[in-house]
């Protein structure tokens, strides 16, 4: 039997493809100049399934991506030791856009309703709508290198090492209302906290490295920036019919690397999120030094607490300096329990 929409597949594969299938992995690893196990290798790290020695599963675009990476390995540009890894870090980041692009596309001719040729009429917007895609993609790709000029000229390794204020903002019991929520209703939440936490981090200097469902994690290269961005985030996201926001951040030395980050500091800043009172933000040590007096800023030392990997975190209370504030000293006589309590409980409300 035929498969459904069988003949509009091979047209939307073709496109997508450049061209037909037609060589096995070990005629493209050939053709390509690649050893075969290299090429394995590669697919692997880009996210794809491995597919037979004598299945034809493979178009002239495979033939050509391979020379050029090929030729990347034999300039030196790109080491043995980092192919891998360059092909992970592009394959998932283009995973996700690619699911994204597909729901879109999806979404657009479900509302054009059961009258026309569905499975042509997603080849021909997919033939309409890959180029445009492509040049977007390349200008915005173009764009954020031009942000990182100055990294891009300094960069003396695999990572980039260097002074930072990570932050995370998590939605407070997210888990128990999303059970409730339909899935078009958690769609259009979480699209609404994604748009809205870019907005106002992209507004103060900062950087969105990652949304995971009901949290995003964000770097700024400047203390007031981050803080700037904590207590805006929940003002923000504030409304009757959406859950609580709450903001940790952590300053110090961090390690980029392939888009993510990674420190000692990313788990502070988590830690800290925990935490936190719903609409509430609290940092570190190293993060509340930066906003002693500063006038625009209360600072206040909680109590100390004992959380997986701290024994005696010290977290502080930062918010918009109101009158009669004053920025207390550290130490036990100025804790406060009630700032802390109900925290931890809401991270799994």
């Amino acid at each position: 039997m035929a498969e459904p929409g069988g003949d509009a597949r091979e047209d939307l594969e073709r496109l997508l493809l450049e061209g037909p299938r037609r060589y096995t992995r070990l005629q493209v690893a050939e053709l390509a100049g690649m050893p075969p196990a290299r090429s394995r290798r590669l697919w692997r790290a880009l996210g794809f399934p491995d597919v037979a020695d004598d299945d034809p599963a493979f178009s002239e675009a495979d033939v050509r991506a391979l020379r050029v990476l090929q030729a990347l390995i034999d300039s030196g540009f790109v080491g043995p030791e980092s192919e891998a890894t360059l092909a992970r870090a592009m394959g998932q980041a283009l995973s996700r856009l690619a699911d994204w692009q597909t729901d879109m596309l999806a979404d657009v001719l479900s509302t054009r309703g059961q009258d026309g040729d569905e499975p042509a009429d997603a080849v021909a917007a997919a033939r309409t709508l890959l180029p445009l895609l492509q040049e977007i993609q390349d200008y915005v790709w173009r764009r954020h290198l031009a942000a990182n000029a100055d990294r891009l000229l300094s960069a003396s390794g695999a990572g980039d090492r260097r002074e930072l204020a990570v932050g995370f903002a998590d939605l407070v019991g997210y888990t128990s209302r999303s059970r409730g929520m339909g899935g078009r209703e958690l769609g259009a939440m979480l699209e609404d906290f994604e748009s809205i936490a870019a907005e106002v981090i992209a507004r103060h200097r900062g950087r969105v490295v990652k949304t995971v469902g009901d949290g995003v994690l964000f770097t700024a290269a400047s203390a007031l920036d981050a803080v700037e961005i904590a207590l805006e985030l929940p003002d923000a996201w504030d409304a009757e019919d959406r859950p609580q926001l709450r903001v940790g951040a952590a300053y110090g030395d961090v390690l980029t690397r392939l888009g993510d980050v990674y420190s000692p500091v990313v788990n502070l800043a988590s830690r800290l999120t925990s935490l936190a009172r719903p609409g509430t933000v609290l940092v570190d040590r190293e993060l509340a030094d930066r906003l002693h007096g500063l006038p625009e800023y209360s600072v206040r030392p909680l109590k100390r607490v004992s959380v997986r990997g701290y024994d005696h975190l010290q977290p502080w209370l930062v918010r918009r300096r109101r009158a009669g504030d004053v920025d207390e000293p550290d130490g036990p006589d100025s804790e406060s329990r009630s700032d802390l309590e109900g925290g931890s409980e809401s991270l799994h409300g």
